[in-house]
């Protein structure tokens, strides 16, 4: 086969992590499940690799299945190797206690996913980590940051309900002045559209229950690192005792073979339901990195190669009674957590009370809407019904 590292992000997303030979010409890599695995002799058994984590020796460091996965998802995003978690918030937690020590210096971006500021503040400050957080907005200014103590900078681009892009390279080259290693949550940016190791960072993380998954049926964390800091991750996940199923493996990977169109066709509705929003007198801004008028847009283009179809609405001043009516009136977006599936979702949203480094005051009540595989036309109908309720409630 052609080398890999040459290969088209479409044709790679279809053939890595795939033999067919190795399981009787079966396109798909079977689902294998296992806790005991046995050795042929009590030489081999006592021999095994305590830190070769790529080869089936007890069902809760893998099997088949999830190697498959992990170097699919490795290979799309250009990192060294990947290790499959139960969920976005395990490969979260894994990643960061794999850097984070008592006496520790953390440095996570004010505009960080929720639950990782939960962990940041519930988990790792009781330990004795110190965790500041930075403007998203400093980028190279992040070495002002930095302390002898510091182990470790995460980002997430863009940023969690608020959407700032951050400046990946400016933060990697100043942390990487000092030997620090750079976390990123890539979960919007998928390994599809932003490969995230050639622009400096060090460790890759990914809610892989969203885009990459895609159809709303699966719980599933990645994380993608570079050869250095593959080992010590890795470790943390062992030594945390995750382990993803392979059921829920294989469902990744069928709807990683699919992520290039989905990608691209719901970045394209995405992008037509924000141009339209932005229109509307009922909208004071659309937070989305892929429009020209979004701050963020420069570091986007320069860095992303797409868009996800996630973003976020602030709306003229009005009562959070009446988000709820405009909310609850839509017929087509659905009211839940996560996104990156198959269906559009709007939900109300505010982290005025929790930013700490930066303030948050955007004038208006913030949605964030997810754009799914529906008709864009009709998404856009079911807002137009939606803001005709908003304006009838007092």
């Amino acid at each position: 086969m052609a080398d890999k590292k040459k290969l088209q992000r479409d044709t790679l997303a279809t053939h890595a992590g795939r033999d067919p030979q190795r399981y009787a010409g079966v396109v798909n890599t079977p689902v294998f499940r296992a806790s005991t695995v046995l050795f042929p002799d009590v030489e081999s058994y006592e021999a095994r690799d305590p830190d070769n984590y790529k080869t089936v020796r007890y069902g809760i460091h893998g099997t088949p299945t999830t190697f498959a996965l992990e170097e699919a998802v490795a290979q799309l995003e250009g990192g060294h190797a990947a290790v499959a978690l139960p969920s976005g918030l395990a490969a979260i937690v894994a990643a960061l206690a794999a850097f984070a020590k008592t006496g520790a210096h953390v440095l996570v971006t004010d505009s960080v996913y929720g639950p990782t500021r939960h962990f940041c503040d519930r988990r790792l400050k009781p330990f004795g980590v110190e965790v500041e957080y930075y403007d998203p907005l400093l980028a190279g200014g992040v070495a002002r940051l930095i302390r002898p103590n510091t182990t470790v900078v995460f980002c997430e681009a863009p940023g969690s309900l608020t959407f700032e892009m951050q400046d990946i390279p400016a933060i990697a080259a100043a942390a990487h002045a000092k030997n620090i290693p750079v976390l990123a949550d890539n979960t919007w940016g998928t390994p599809y559209f932003f490969r995230s190791l050639e622009h400096g960072v060090d460790v890759s993380i990914h809610a892989g229950t969203k885009y990459i998954a895609g159809h709303s049926d699966t719980m599933l964390g990645l994380v993608v690192t570079n050869r250095q800091y593959w080992l010590p991750v890795r470790k943390a996940v062992a030594d945390y005792g995750y382990s993803v199923s392979p059921d829920d493996c294989y469902l990744a990977l069928r709807g990683l073979r699919t992520i290039g169109v989905r990608m691209r066709h719901q970045q394209e509705s995405g992008l037509k339901v924000a141009r339209w929003l932005q229109s509307r007198p009922e909208v004071m801004r659309v937070l989305y990195p892929a429009l020209a008028s979004d701050p963020g847009h420069a570091l986007w283009k320069r860095d992303f190669s797409g868009a996800a179809s996630l973003f976020g609405v602030i709306l003229q001043p009005v009562q959070w009674e009446a988000v709820a009516a405009l909310i609850n009136s839509l017929e087509l977006f659905g009211i839940g957590s996560s996104w990156g599936g198959f269906e559009s979702l709007a939900i109300r949203a505010d982290v005025s009370a929790v930013r700490s480094a930066t303030k948050w005051n955007p004038g208006g009540p913030l949605i964030r809407l997810h754009i799914g595989l529906e008709d864009p036309d009709d998404l856009i109908a079911d807002l137009a019904q939606g803001f005709a309720r908003l304006k009838q409630t007092p």
